[in-house]
């Protein structure tokens, strides 16, 4: 790559990241290769989800950049996209060839960072998409299991305790200590979590 080249990615990645629309297009026009990394491995595409960038993100992706593309430690458009609750790039990955078993550096599916930081929509839109919600991560937590123990037994991690169980979710998958997520919930003295898990057979 020579300097010149060097120099346009350096400008894509800033513009990117800057929602600067009009300039990410004339850079690709200009030759800019829409992939290409910075020093943490993100493509530009990942800096504009870093930024919650959604009309230079629309951009890249429909110019084509790689939605799985991932960084350094794991992320990708589709996956920070999911965690972050950045909803519109979310679906926007997801219309565009999102890798649903791809994993973070956690082991953990889109799902998982989503139900763990409340994010209702962005829950909503992987179950719809068809996101796998048993997947168990490294620590061997599901997106329901995380959503109990690192969730604040709120409004809106019941509302995704609901979605999960709706989407057929196994209420009984313990963690590594054979601990279930009703035994997390009363644990955590979580009553209307508890009566949900309950209710759906949770022992």
């Amino acid at each position: 790559m020579s300097a010149g080249e060097a120099m346009s990615e350096t400008q894509l990645h800033n513009a990117a990241k800057q929602n600067d629309a009009v300039l990410v297009i004339r850079l690709l026009a200009d030759g800019a290769e829409i992939d290409a990394r910075d020093g943490s491995g993100a493509t530009a595409l990942l800096a504009a989800t870093h930024a919650n960038a959604v009309e230079a993100a629309r951009i890249l992706i429909q110019a084509g950049s790689d939605v799985n593309a991932k960084d350094n430690i794991n992320d990708s458009p589709y996956l920070y996209a999911g965690a972050r609750g950045h909803l519109e790039i979310l679906r926007m990955t997801l219309a565009h060839g999102a890798d649903l078993k791809s994993t973070n550096r956690y082991g953990g599916t889109a799902l998982i960072p989503a139900a763990e930081r409340g994010h209702v929509e962005a829950v909503r839109a992987l179950i719809e998409a068809g996101a796998d919600v048993d997947h168990v991560n490294n620590l061997h937590w599901t997106a329901l299991l995380e959503a109990i123990i690192l969730g604040d037994g709120g409004a809106r991690h019941r509302q995704i305790i609901e979605l999960l169980v709706k989407a057929g979710a196994n209420v009984n998958l313990a963690d590594g200590n054979a601990v279930t997520p009703l035994q997390h919930a009363r644990n955590a003295d979580y009553r209307d979590i508890e009566k949900i898990l309950v209710a759906a057979g949770g022992r």
